[in-house]
């Protein structure tokens, strides 16, 4: 595994107690840069911060992350913590169970919409006026390939997912002469704790779609993610990067 340029970037990782958030820490700490895990779970944080602190400086926060207090506060602890914010990488995320849009309560598929959608809009407010003052940042979104089709029975993550592209497209262009870089990557699934609150017939139409007939791995996930998020990627904002494995190829 190549050892991406991080050195002494400060990396803001939202849900990055688990799933593919806790694979971008493991290989950004890995390269060189301190890390600061946001998540609603205080449990699963201090087990993650305890693993991950042998690699590298680990810093947590937990953040409500549809509120704005919430998100400031993180923000401000941050900063308080390692001096500055260089990379926004928008991990977290819910699935809000499977049914047809007529049948999911309008509470679910506000939630979803709210943590999948909102939450990257408020942490990229908060954080972009850091970034433009020291004249440098990455932001990656981790949206979904169903945001690109549309799964059934799924139509509120679907549409949380397209509504952060469109974010991505648009903070793009607004940073593009910044040197602020804002990317989205669209993963088809990957088998991590998400899939407990999927029905398994959504699990297998989810598979059949892919054509490497598998699922993601996260650290695969991680790879693209951290460059994405390095300086080597100076000429590429507002763009899709496809993890579908071959799934959807625009």
């Amino acid at each position: 595994m190549n050892r991406i340029d991080l050195d002494g970037r400060v990396i803001v990782i939202t849900g990055g107690a688990r799933g593919i958030g806790y694979a971008v820490a493991q290989r950004a700490l890995r390269s060189g840069a301190a890390v600061s895990l946001w998540d609603v779970d205080a449990a699963r944080l201090a087990t993650s911060q305890q693993e991950l602190a042998e690699l590298g400086k680990v810093s947590t926060a937990i953040v409500e992350l549809t509120s704005e207090q919430s998100v400031g506060e993180a923000t401000a602890e941050t900063v308080k913590q390692h001096g500055k914010i260089d990379v926004l990488i928008n991990c977290a995320g819910i699935t809000g169970g499977n049914g047809k849009t007529w049948e999911l309560e309008p509470d679910v598929w506000r939630r979803v919409i709210d943590v999948n959608l909102i939450g990257p809009y408020l942490t990229s407010r908060a954080i972009v006026p850091l970034m433009l003052k020291q004249g440098y940042g990455r932001i990656v979104n981790i949206a979904s390939v169903a945001g690109k089709e549309g799964n059934p029975n799924a139509s509120h993550y679907s549409a949380s997912k397209a509504g952060l592209i469109g974010l991505t497209k648009s903070l793009g262009k607004e940073l593009a002469t910044s040197n602020i870089l804002v990317n989205a990557v669209t993963p088809a699934a990957a088998k991590t704790e998400i899939f407990d609150s999927m029905k398994q017939e959504h699990i297998d139409y989810m598979l059949s779609k892919i054509p490497m007939n598998r699922f993601l791995m996260p650290e695969e996930a991680a790879s693209l993610i951290l460059w994405l998020s390095s300086e080597d990627c100076a000429f590429s904002t507002g763009s899709v990067f496809d993890l579908s494995g071959g799934r959807a190829t625009y």
